[in-house]
């Protein structure tokens, strides 16, 4: 994290791998209220070394699921996720250019093939209005594919930022810097954003809170596990100085490691970032500069434009001394050193070569593993279509979201809905008051369907077809006037945290709404022509996690007018944890690589909402029959084929490193646990598939945790 600091509660369904490409193609949320992290799968058959092509859907077996793609000599209680998907797995090959593959990241790569002939297609054309939403998409693919010019301009636009860093030598000037740095190249030792407040959800406020790393979180720093790649990351940074010839380049990336292993040691952990009571913390700045001295908050804020702000939420409010304090003792010309390196590494992306593939070195293929570089054509695709998402977004929906897709999807919610109303009713655990609560939060969830309401406004952006890095820098400064411009108005309901063309579902705590864009919204999560077991299982399985995530061990801490306030009395809030102390510890055992277990702390949030999918999808499909038995198809039960479905959308492989830095750093599981981990839970599940004792992930009745 540099600039940006989420500050809302908001937990997509997905996980990570794709953000350390640095390449424009992480399809990430809009706004901090929300966080992405993509994951991976995909029918084997159809990707290949070379990944999905055509922009036609895929389409799984006779009625949603391939029989074909399962492996059948692994017993279900031993590896569900193996025997779902074990042969498809197997003739899976992981593009060359990726650190993982399968379903999700198979949709991912439709939905940008599917944006190319849009994007192409507007380049082709000459009638385009100047100054038009297409025809800023089309200057902004032709300035990243204009190689030559790239080329030749070399280091020259980092000359007038590194001039400035130069400059900057006071830490009063170097602080005043780092505010600076919003909306721009650079980073800052803490990161600032503006979200909506989670106390008072109708108003926005500025977040403040840790940041100042190059490498993904503090354990890269702190666990000898990974000092190869910390190594690795020194040698990464004394190339980018040598690349813009700053003085001793050796001597200043050791000197930039040591200082952001202190960094680093000050941090909060990922579990402790998860603690929604403990990340808000209400300051101004003149009270922040109190607790937190040697660092000049005043000049920082008023550089970020937000020096006239009364409050401030501070999300790690004892790391932010520590870091201060770190700031006041490092010397003005290591700052300095630490500040060209993170503004080169910054703007590499829009560089020419030796910077962009210094860059995609380290941080793709050193850290996540991948082969092979994307190509320009494919990351200018990505920096088009991501530069207005939105516009790009417009197009993709007229072309490829039909409306039946969506009255189908609304349906699904209303029964996914009523199912989890029962389940609510019915719970042993949960006493009356809270039971009233949680319908209510429940009742007043709003959903969100394929595309906004209302489109975003891109005429004040500048985008020029020969300027390559300046349309990066006028799309931050774009971004940030955007979100300064939120302040003293009212939070805008209607607003999106992800485009359309994303494949990705998620929820938002201070609205209290779940979101699904309109590119998830095809197999192998949802067919309109597949059986309505497997839809049940894929996308009921998503709408389910993604409602789950409101009665979370975070999501519950927010009523249902998305207010962060206790609505559980004291019991069932002991209750409460005593279930989900109980899962955290199933999660814990699990070891996808050897030496690497899954933090069941992390990954709490996603494993309740997995267990809430895969419960309450169960349930609605149920309710569905109307009473009436569900079919029998190919010799395979209505349960079974639920739950095909829901494993089947997590079909993926990973590279090790790729695997590794998830296990690390993100919240959500890996594919094969989402798997397993959710239905070893279920009753039905043991009954679909005569699962017994002594299979691997048996669990006894009595220790079956068993929450919403």
């Amino acid at each position: 994290m540099k600039k940006l600091l989420v500050g809302v509660a908001a937990v997509a369904l997905l996980a990570p791998g794709a953000p350390l490409a640095h390449d424009g193609h992480d399809h990430a949320c809009i706004d901090d209220a929300c966080s992405v992290f993509e994951l991976f799968q995909t029918p084997a058959a159809q990707g290949g070394a070379s990944g999905w092509q055509g922009t036609e859907a895929p389409r799984y077996g006779a009625w949603g699921f391939d029989l074909a793609g399962r492996d059948t000599s692994v017993k279900p209680g031993d590896s569900f996720f193996r025997y779902a998907n074990g042969a498809a797995l197997d003739q899976l090959t992981i593009p060359s250019d990726r650190t993982s593959y399968g379903s999700f990241p198979l949709l991912r790569e439709l939905s940008d093939n599917r944006m190319k002939a849009l994007i192409q297609s507007l380049v082709a054309r000459t009638d385009l209005a100047a100054g038009s939403d297409e025809a800023k998409i089309a200057d902004a693919y032709r300035s990243y594919i204009d190689e030559a010019r790239i080329e030749a301009l070399d280091a020259q636009p980092l000359q007038p930022f590194l001039a400035a860093i130069r400059a900057a030598d006071t830490h009063e000037k170097i602080a005043a810097y780092m505010g600076q740095t919003q909306g721009r190249v650079g980073s800052s030792f803490f990161g600032t954003g503006i979200t909506i407040d989670q106390k008072n959800p109708t108003r926005y406020a500025v977040t403040a809170g840790q940041s100042g790393l190059g490498l993904p979180n503090r354990d890269y720093y702190l666990d000898a596990r990974f000092a190869d790649k910390k190594e690795k990351y020194q040698a990464y940074v004394e190339r980018m100085l040598t690349n813009i010839g700053w003085t001793d380049p050796a001597g200043s990336a050791a000197a930039i490691v040591a200082l952001e292993d202190k960094i680093a040691e000050a941090h909060w952990t990922p579990i402790e970032n998860r603690d929604r009571d403990k990340t808000y913390n209400e300051y101004s700045i003149q009270s922040l500069a109190a607790e937190a001295p040697g660092f000049d908050w005043t000049g920082y804020f008023n550089a970020a434009g937000l020096g006239s702000i009364d409050r401030l939420i501070v999300r790690q409010n004892t790391a932010m001394p520590k870091i201060a304090a770190i700031f006041d003792e490092t010397p003005v010309a290591t700052l300095q050193a630490w500040q060209a390196f993170h503004t080169t590494d910054d703007a590499a992306g829009s560089l020419s070569k030796r910077f962009s593939d210094a860059q995609w070195e380290f941080r793709s293929r050193d850290l996540s593993g991948q082969p092979e570089q994307r190509s320009r054509e494919k990351r200018a695709i990505s920096f088009a279509e991501g530069s207005l998402g939105e516009a790009a977004g417009r197009l993709y929906v007229a072309e490829y979201f039909p409306a039946e897709s969506k009255a189908k999807m609304e349906e699904l919610v209303a029964n996914l809905r009523t199912a989890l109303s029962h389940r609510i009713d019915n719970l042993t655990w949960m006493g009356a008051e809270t039971k009233a609560a949680a319908q209510e939060k429940l009742r007043k969830f709003t959903v969100k369907i394929g595309y906004p309401n209302k489109w975003r406004d891109y005429s004040a952006l500048e985008i020029r077809a020969d300027d390559l890095f300046g349309n990066t820098q006028r799309l931050g400064q774009f971004m940030w006037n955007y979100q300064l411009n939120r302040l003293n108005k009212p939070v805008d309901k209607d607003e999106w945290g992800m485009t359309p063309q994303t494949v990705n579902a998620y929820y938002n705590s201070a609205n209290n709404e779940i979101v699904f864009p309109a590119a998830i919204l095809q197999p192998p999560f949802f067919d309109p022509n597949a059986d309505p077991a497997v839809n049940y299982g894929g996308i009921g399985g998503v709408i389910g996690h993604e409602i789950g995530h409101g009665f979370d061990d975070q999501g519950s801490k927010s009523d249902g007018d998305g207010v962060l306030r206790n609505w559980w009395t004291e019991q069932d809030k002991a209750n409460f944890k005593a279930l989900t102390t109980r899962l955290g510890a199933q999660y814990d055992q699990f070891e996808p690589l050897p030496g690497f277990h899954v933090q069941g702390g992390l990954t709490m949030g996603e494993n309740i909402g997995d267990a809430a999918g895969t419960a309450v999808g169960l349930e609605a499909y149920h309710l569905s029959l109307n009473g009436q038995p569900s079919p029998v198809i190919d010799g395979v039960t209505g349960d079974q084929r639920f739950f095909y479905g829901w494993a089947q959308v997590w079909q993926s492989k990973y590279r090790e490193d790729a695997l590794k830095n998830q296990i690390a750093t993100d919240p959500h599981s890996p594919a094969e646990f989402r798997v397993i981990g959710p239905v070893r839970n279920i009753d039905a599940w043991y009954e679909a598939f005569g699962v017994k004792p002594g299979d691997k992930y048996y669990l006894k009745p009595e220790d079956r945790v068993r929450i919403w």
